[in-house]
């Protein structure tokens, strides 16, 4: 039976666990993802995981956080005068927001504390610094490669 390799196009379910168990993301629910080992369309661990095995298998792979996504940076963390903010915006913790970089660019951080006259935002990602364990099952192979080129 044929085995999943760089350059192959997959199809899997999965469910995502923190170390304390806790699901922080599935496919059960929905239909199988889809993704071509190599393109970096997922994390690196993830696609690691998924090389080697067949249609119908399923395994568990514990990721660490260099191999998902990287470590927590303090660099990427802000503190801004509570002022900064427009007044209709009232920032908690946990709470998303989108900030204007210079150059135009629109990025995603998380209000991470609040005092009363500070607000810190984090742009890292929620699960940075995490390490992840995903129960992986391969449903199919729907493109495979051999020699560089598609069958």
């Amino acid at each position: 039976m044929a085995q999943a390799k760089e350059g192959d196009t997959v199809r899997v379910h999965y469910t995502g666990k923190l170390e304390d168990g806790t699901v922080f993301d599935t496919s059960s629910e929905r239909a199988p993802m889809e993704f071509t080992i190599g393109e970096g369309e997922i994390i690196p661990g993830f696609e690691q995981a998924v090389i080697g095995m067949e249609p119908g298998e399923t395994k568990t792979a514990r990721i660490p956080p260099e191999e998902a996504y990287g470590p927590h940076r303090d660099d990427m963390t802000l503190t801004v005068d509570r002022d900064q903010f427009p007044a209709d915006i009232n920032p908690e913790p946990g709470q998303q927001l989108q900030i204007q970089q210079s150059g135009g660019r629109v990025a995603i951080v998380t209000v991470s504390d609040v005092s009363e006259s500070t607000v810190t935002l984090d742009a890292n990602h929620p699960l940075a610094g995490q390490p992840l364990t995903f129960d992986i099952q391969l449903v199919d192979i729907v493109q495979q490669v051999t020699s560089g080129r598609p069958l």
